[in-house]
């Protein structure tokens, strides 16, 4: 369960380059949301993540060993940044290969982003109105 400790902390720390060396090249990302992201929108997502929600961390709730991977249910909890405490249950489905994660399916309570996307949507406007 090493790589899934190791992900978790690149996660929260922001560090893509040890994220993107724990996916394979050909990894395949899967989210209940939205889909099939790229590696490099997933890092970018991620990255965004850990810029924007203070004190990001996860709550393991529980991590099973699978023959080809791991499950994980958790809750990333933070804060937004007007201080407003931020939590979202998930749970994941990770298929590993030669220590690196060749699939991982994402299924997240898709009500519990939504701070998220109103967060995101909110600085996509301001950057819009900064250039005209």
């Amino acid at each position: 369960m090493d790589l899934a400790d190791r992900f978790l902390t690149a996660i929260t720390s922001g560090d893509t380059g040890a994220l993107r060396a724990l996916y394979a090249p050909d990894a395949t990302i899967w989210h209940n949301d939205d889909g099939v992201q790229s590696i490099d929108d997933n890092l970018r997502t991620l990255r965004w993540l850990s810029r924007n929600l203070r004190d990001m961390r996860y709550e393991v709730v529980r991590r099973d060993a699978l023959p080809d991977g791991y499950a994980q249910r958790h809750v990333l909890r933070g804060a937004l940044p007007d201080g407003t405490p931020f939590a979202l249950h998930a749970c994941l489905f990770v298929t590993v290969r030669d220590d690196r994660i060749v699939r991982l399916e994402e299924y997240a309570d898709s009500r519990g982003s939504d701070p998220l996307r109103a967060l995101a949507a909110t600085r996509r406007a301001a950057r819009t109105d900064a250039r005209a």
